[in-house]
């Protein structure tokens, strides 16, 4: 039986998706994660939810505890992680209100905790392969269930993420489509990189809300734009994430 954790990110930090929902304390070896976990069901299937930046929104990027957060949700029994994320569009295909199934991640982060462990036991040097940070089958899920939902949808894309709480400049932003990034936000990298490392299976959807700052046509991003766009949006965030709690349940049987 899969038990889904989820982290709700920027927008969906204190949803109200659970049904029977009861709080949880948890410590962790790291420290205590960024909020309470939530446990309760989504259609009968036991899920824990977790808000990335606490549930009033008080925690910066670069100061989330990652590393409390997923050690949390593995040994609370979560089976797979499902993540979300608002993100700035480095593309001009890629709207505002989009939806973008991450495959792929560039990690321009330069002062966070990106591993469980601090140091090697002697001859046993833990190395993370990271090819394929994203579950593809969890993607795969989530795509189908985009796409049944008639939602527009990219079906991968390549996240970059930097530190917070600031914005890029003009020449950053430039610098990261260069690269080959499809969207930015200041998250994901760190969560995927841990998750794997947990050896749990993570997701991610991200939602576009504004485009960074690279597109001189159009107002720079601002925090008051990031929340309207997502509030106009999260419905489909939230529907997405119930459907394919099913789904991911109904491959465990």
């Amino acid at each position: 039986m899969a038990v889904i954790g989820i982290i709700g990110g920027s927008g969906l930090d204190n949803p109200d998706i659970l049904k029977n929902a009861k709080d949880e304390f948890f410590s962790t070896p790291y420290g205590a994660p960024s909020s309470p976990l939530k446990h309760g069901n989504i259609n009968g299937v036991k899920v824990i939810l977790i808000a990335r930046h606490g549930r009033e929104h008080t925690i910066t990027p670069s100061n989330v505890n990652y590393r409390a957060n997923i050690h949390a949700l593995k040994h609370s029994g979560c089976t797979h992680i499902l993540a979300t994320t608002a993100v700035g569009s480095l593309k001009e295909e890629i709207g505002r209100g989009d939806l973008v199934i991450i495959d792929q991640f560039i990690d321009f982060t330069k002062q966070r905790k990106m591993s469980f462990h601090e140091k090697f036991e002697p001859g046993q040097p833990k190395h993370c392969p990271m090819a394929s940070p994203f579950n593809n089958i969890l993607r795969k899920i989530l795509i189908n269930e985009a796409k049944n939902h008639q939602y527009r949808c990219h079906p991968k894309g390549t996240v970059i993420t930097i530190e917070g709480p600031r914005f890029s400049t003009y020449s950053e932003s430039i610098m990261f489509r260069s690269w080959g990034a499809d969207i930015i936000n200041m998250s994901i990298a760190t969560e995927a990189t841990l998750a794997n490392e947990a050896e749990v299976p993570y997701a991610a959807i991200a939602m576009s809300t504004d485009y960074d700052c690279w597109k001189t046509d159009e107002e720079p991003v601002s925090w008051d734009a990031i929340c309207k766009i997502f509030a106009e949006n999260v419905d489909k965030v939230t529907q997405l994430l119930k459907s394919s709690i099913i789904v991911i349940d109904q491959t465990q049987h």
